[in-house]
């Protein structure tokens, strides 16, 4: 048994019953109460006896363990300018442009939005530049007549749809227009700007889709776009912006829906190595898991949707708006999900959950987890990273696109060969492989320290 808390206050979490083979039976809190029910748990004699006094009691009166989780961060463990950007709003937005209205100082205004998220009022307004739809040094009035322009483009991509020949309409109808005919309809449905029978959003939304699959069908249409441009309308508004606001998104951001396989890969072995640096008990158990472990499955979702159907909308239109800053890295997102093992994964380990059983456990937290912790533990995490004097050169592109900030001294850590590059001999990073013996006048340093470096986290 064991209770766990998603929220501070103790009003919400969940009840965990599980046998020895982790068969769990979960029940979910919404409005208190189960800070109540560990108490009672806490008095129940079975519950507090982690051994057996008398042997002959029979197996099934015996309890293993009782426990009570209450995720929690410690403000040493936080980033330490965590605190330091109240929300983006109005003024402090308007404060970013100059008379002409462009963005000056673009990268202190994407600190601000990844430390301190946008208001819902200018949402709108602001998520263009982030999805490259607008430049920072574009003008008000550039930007009017870039729309101009790129309204009579998209009203050209849709007459393109439009004017199918009748084995072209068929083609279409069979590989996008089924699919995504049926996701509209069950995407956000909860949502008041959905909602309803009939509802035009929806029929918009469904243009965009299909429009979209016209204007690049080298992508065309998976399950999940609807997931990620149904947020963009209901807050661009606008069918066009909307449209050119969710090309931005699918060119300009890492994490795209139903990647090609090679992408999720490579998204994969660097979640793998982060995980060795940032948890190396979670990865120990991946590896001892074998081939299957590894594989991750957990975790694809989170990737593919962007953690849509792990948080509620607002909690995770904020992890969207960190992730699309860019700030320090293209691959915040990563740092999000190592965020959401190192605090929620303790369980895999203790009960050595076997990968269909993980799978269970993290589907299981969906909803319940505590989104604005994760955040602040992952950008925590992206400052410890930030801090090594030397990282291994298979998560050196972690780095590589980012731009200003990574290492704004002017310090770039030392790249050290991790030592599998099949395709060549030497390093492409050139990273240097750890040797055994010190050099001579040198501290004898060896390796990575990493592990002393990500040990605060217990």
């Amino acid at each position: 048994l064991h209770c766990s808390h998603s929220d501070e206050a103790c009003t919400c979490g969940q009840l965990v019953v599980a046998s020895r083979e982790s068969q769990y039976k979960i029940f979910h809190f919404h409005h208190g109460g189960l800070d109540k029910l560990s108490e009672v748990f806490q008095q129940w004699k079975y519950c507090t006896e982690t051994h057996l006094k008398d042997q002959q009691l029979a197996d099934e009166k015996t309890c293993m363990q009782f426990s009570i989780r209450h995720p929690k961060l410690p403000s040493e463990e936080t980033h330490p300018e965590e605190n330091s950007h109240r929300r983006l709003d109005v003024s402090a937005w308007l404060h970013h442009l100059n008379e002409a209205g462009q963005v000056e100082e673009e990268y202190k205004l994407r600190k601000a939005i990844f430390f301190g998220g946008i208001d819902i009022s200018i949402r709108g307004e602001v998520w263009p530049f982030l999805l490259h739809y607008y430049s920072y040094e574009s003008t008000s009035e550039e930007r009017e007549a870039l729309r101009l322009q790129k309204r009579k483009e998209y009203f050209e991509i849709q007459e393109k749809r439009l004017s199918m020949t009748p084995d072209e309409q068929k083609d279409f109808w069979r590989q996008v227009q089924f699919t995504v005919d049926k996701d509209v309809v069950r995407t956000d449905r909860s949502n008041q700007f959905f909602r309803g029978e009939d509802n035009p959003n929806v029929e918009t939304m469904r243009r965009i889709l299909l429009n979209y699959a016209v204007f690049n069908p080298t992508i065309g249409y998976s399950q999940g776009m609807s997931d990620l441009i149904a947020p963009l309308l209901a807050e661009v508004l606008d069918e066009s912006d909307t449209f050119w606001c969710f090309v931005g998104l699918m060119q300009n951001t890492i994490f795209i829906s139903s990647p090609r396989d090679e992408d999720m890969e490579k998204q994969l072995l660097y979640l793998r190595e982060l995980l060795r640096l940032m948890h190396p008990r979670f990865h120990q158990h991946l590896c001892a898991l074998g081939e299957d472990g590894l594989q991750m499955l957990f975790c694809h979702r989170w990737i593919l949707l962007c953690f849509k159907r792990e948080f509620p909308e607002a909690e995770a239109l904020r992890m969207w708006e960190a992730c699309w800053a860019h700030y320090q890295t293209d691959y915040f997102h990563l740092f999000i999900c190592v965020a959401i093992v190192v605090i929620y994964g303790d369980d895999v380990i203790e009960q050595q959950l076997a990968t269909d059983q993980m799978l269970l456990h993290f589907g299981n937290l969906a909803m319940h987890m505590n989104g604005e912790l994760v955040l602040r533990k992952a950008r925590s995490l992206l400052y410890q990273f930030h801090l090594l004097p030397r990282i291994p050169c298979s998560l050196h592109d972690l780095c590589k696109l980012c731009g200003t900030g990574m290492w704004d001294s002017g310090f770039i850590p030392a790249v050290e060969c991790s030592g599998h590059h099949p395709e060549s001999e030497s390093c492409p990073y050139g990273g240097l492989v750890e040797v055994s013996s010190p050099k001579p006048g040198s501290e004898g340093k060896k390796g990575l320290k990493t592990r002393d470096v990500f040990a605060f986290r217990k």
